[in-house]
């Protein structure tokens, strides 16, 4: 009932055969999307699907349900209206009469509220590139600072790390076991010490070694915790002095399974510090992949990237359009 949208083929033999290995490419990659986001997927489409089998007009009761499906799934009140509403619109006026118009609208709107997250990170814009990974306890910064060196290393990047989390013991061997993995080399000091110097240090090492990016974890926090929000505060103003644009993003990790109260963290996170790009986490692990859809009407910050798996390759440049086929497959 949830099936891919068809889409037409062009005529050219070559641009076919191009065509066919992107399909290919993508059809995969919402194949493995499909299966991470599976609690989401159950609580949302599979739901629709088993509702609309007995259906054979688009009632005001499906409409309901759905609202109730997508609010299930997080997807918070206002994007959930402006999908409700469009499809509404296009009920009154006839453009949607069975089950395979309404799931191409829906398609249609979901990609349409993702598409403006979906922003690739330039690090080519300055060598070296410093990416500041900041968020609350437990959503997975260490493991995505880890990550993003193993995808940058890939792209052919020469990747430093940076354990600017002194306070909590287990952090900076997390991190050196991270650098040990990706073959990348980890500045860090003791327990204790002034993260600003610790990452200082690593910018200047960074440069002085010509590396393209620098990847610098911190310690979790809560945005109440003034004195460890003015530490990110501090930590910017430092580097600042070896480059004015440093850094040059600033990346939350967001944890998908707190839903609605980890967006009004990184509300807060924004406001006080500036926030430039995000990672959602541990998508595979939560009924509430439907978060997205309010970061995107609420904070409205690039998604660089989303977690769906515990693999040093599971975390995925994010792309809308695959996340909402694999969502409604």
């Amino acid at each position: 009932m949830f099936g891919f949208i068809k889409r037409k083929q062009k005529n050219a033999p070559e641009a076919a055969q191009s065509t066919s290995e992107t399909q290919t490419s993508s059809t995969e990659n919402v194949s493995e999307l499909s299966h991470s986001l599976e609690k989401t997927r159950r609580t949302f489409a599979d739901g629709m699907a088993d509702f609309l089998l007995g259906k054979k007009n688009i009632d005001s009761e499906l409409i309901e349900t759905l609202e109730t499906r997508l609010l299930s799934a997080d997807v918070g009140v206002d994007a959930t209206t402006t999908i409700i509403d469009e499809l509404q619109s296009d009920i009154s006026r006839n453009a949607i009469t069975d089950a395979d118009a309404l799931h191409a609208k829906l398609a249609a709107i979901m990609k349409d509220i993702l598409q403006p997250c979906e922003q690739t990170l330039n690090t080519d814009s300055s060598k070296p590139f410093v990416i500041l990974v900041v968020g609350l306890n437990g959503a997975g910064k260490t493991t995505s600072s880890g990550k993003l060196a193993s995808h940058f290393k890939k792209q052919g990047k020469s990747v430093m790390l940076a354990a600017g989390d002194t306070f909590r013991a287990a952090a900076v061997e997390q991190l050196q076991q991270w650098g040990q993995r990706n073959d990348v080399p980890v500045i860090a000091q003791g327990t204790g010490a002034d993260p600003a110097s610790v990452i200082f240090d690593a910018v200047e090492s960074a440069s002085s070694k010509n590396i393209d990016i620098i990847i610098a974890d911190t310690a979790g926090r809560l945005h109440t915790q003034d004195n460890l929000m003015d530490e990110l505060a501090k930590i910017k103003r430092v580097l600042a002095k070896l480059d004015a644009r440093a850094p040059h993003e600033t990346m939350i990790v967001m944890d998908a399974g707190f839903g609605q109260n980890a967006l009004h963290q990184a509300q807060q996170f924004h406001e006080s510090i500036g926030l430039t790009g995000m990672v959602v986490t541990k998508l595979d692990g939560t009924a509430k992949g439907g978060i997205l859809f309010s970061i995107a009407r609420t904070l409205k910050l690039p998604v660089r990237f989303i977690g769906i798996g515990e693999g040093i390759d599971d975390l995925k440049p994010f792309n809308a359009s695959e996340f909402v086929d694999a969502l409604l497959e």
